[in-house]
Parts: C-alpha cells; structure tokens; sequence
C-alpha cells in the first residue's frame, strides 16, 4: 500500500503560551496538544491531524506541567485531506540516520571461508587427542 503524496506542504511556528495558560498546570500539556491540533486544523482546512513521534516527544519533554511556549512544525497535507505535523528538521534527521544503517548494510563483513574454519577444528582435534 503505497503512501498517499503530499498536496501541501508548510511550516509554522506556533504559539502555545496563551492557550496553556487557560488551564490548570496539571493540564497544560494537554492543552498544548489540543491548541496545536486546532491551529493546524484551522490553517491547513482539515479535520484530521496526525502528530509526528519527535513533535510529541517535545511537547511532553519537560513533563504535563512545562510544555514549550512555541514549537515550529512542518504539516502536510496529503491527497485525502490528512494533516501530518512533524518537528522542523525532523525529516532530515531521519533520512539521515537511514543513510547510515543503509551504509553499515551494505559493508562487506569479513567471513572466515571454509578452509580456515576446517584448520580450525583439525587444530581443536589435534588439542583432544593429546
């Protein structure tokens, strides 16, 4: 099943503060959390929002009481009308690490052949029936 392309892409810098503030601290993350999937459903017009793993990560960083003020995010919009947020830079970051696990792949591992490991067991033999 092939992922659906993106139609629209953007990057924002949204504000959390002011809408945090509305809620008790035992709640303010939550509340960031919520006020983000507003503002992205307000500006990229869609009802589905999806939040990234780093993005979440952030958020919930420093715990329920102490979310970041502001966090920037980019969203995309793909053919179906769903909105995927990630942590700016994010992307990058991943593509990067799949570079280097593709590297260390495709590395030739050094395979002792077959005749090293039948000297090796001759010489194991040898040490037995001594």
């Amino acid at each position: 099943m092939a992922a659906a392309k993106p139609t629209l892409e953007r990057v924002y810098n949204v504000p959390l503060r002011k809408e945090y503030q509305k809620s008790p601290r035992w709640r303010r993350t939550k509340k960031a959390v919520n006020a983000l999937r507003e503002f992205l459903q307000k500006h990229m017009k869609s009802e589905e929002v999806k939040l990234g793993k780093e993005l979440n990560e952030l958020l919930w960083q420093h715990g329920i009481r102490n979310p970041p003020h502001h966090v920037k995010v980019t969203a995309t919009k793909d053919e179906k009308g769903i909105v995927r947020a990630e942590l700016f830079g994010a992307a990058e970051k991943a593509s990067q690490k799949k570079a280097v696990v593709e590297k260390k792949k495709n590395a030739v591992k050094k395979v002792p052949s077959a005749a090293k490991k039948q000297e090796k067991v001759k010489v194991d033999d040898d040490a037995i029936e001594e």
